[in-house]
């Protein structure tokens, strides 16, 4: 394909959802959708069909909603069969489960953007993910705890200084995670 599609803008309200979309977006992705678009700005555009229904970009709008935009960047694809339309709707979402993760690269990423002061939260990782990728229980801190009963849903962090367990602190907080400092 050589030609492509030119972008434009569409008030919100014009948008129509696909009735039939079966990817599904929790209120606390739609917020991480919604945090990262306030952050970066609406960078990546709603596909629709020609007919303002949506192909690509569900939780995006609902993020878009959420914030109150009234207008969205859209590229129109209605070059696209039916068919076309159906398949890329579960294509677009899926294609990008695929993909991996270089977890070293990641770590250092994530690691210099904390030292800029950056909110990791905004990468889209939640505090569990990024506590496994940085391990930062030790082997002996793992056994220590081993023995503990923990409710389900309940975990034990430990961290080398007070700044750095309120700043986790707080981020879980911003995420609406129930957190005791003991």
């Amino acid at each position: 394909m050589t030609n492509f599609p030119a972008y434009k803008t569409t008030k919100v309200a014009d948008l129509i959802p696909y009735a039939r979309n079966s990817r599904t977006h929790s209120e606390m992705q739609v917020a991480k959708i919604a945090a990262s678009i306030k952050e970066f700005g609406f960078l990546n555009p709603i596909i629709v069909d020609g007919e303002n229904g949506i192909i690509a970009g569900h939780g995006r709008v609902l993020a878009a909603q959420k914030l109150g935009l009234e207008s969205l960047p859209v590229i129109e694809a209605s070059h696209l069969s039916e068919a076309q339309r159906r398949a890329y709707v579960i294509a677009d979402n899926r294609l990008a489960l695929d993909a991996g993760w270089d977890n070293e690269l990641l770590k250092v990423e994530l690691q210099d953007l904390d030292a800029q002061g950056f909110d990791l939260t905004l990468t889209g990782f939640d505090l569990g993910e990024m506590a496994n990728l940085f391990d930062e229980v030790s082997d002996n801190e793992k056994d220590d705890h081993a023995h503990v009963e923990m409710p389900e849903n309940q975990m034990i962090l430990t961290f080398e200084d007070e700044l750095t367990l309120q700043d986790w602190f707080n981020r879980a907080e911003n995420e609406g995670i129930e957190c005791k400092l003991l």
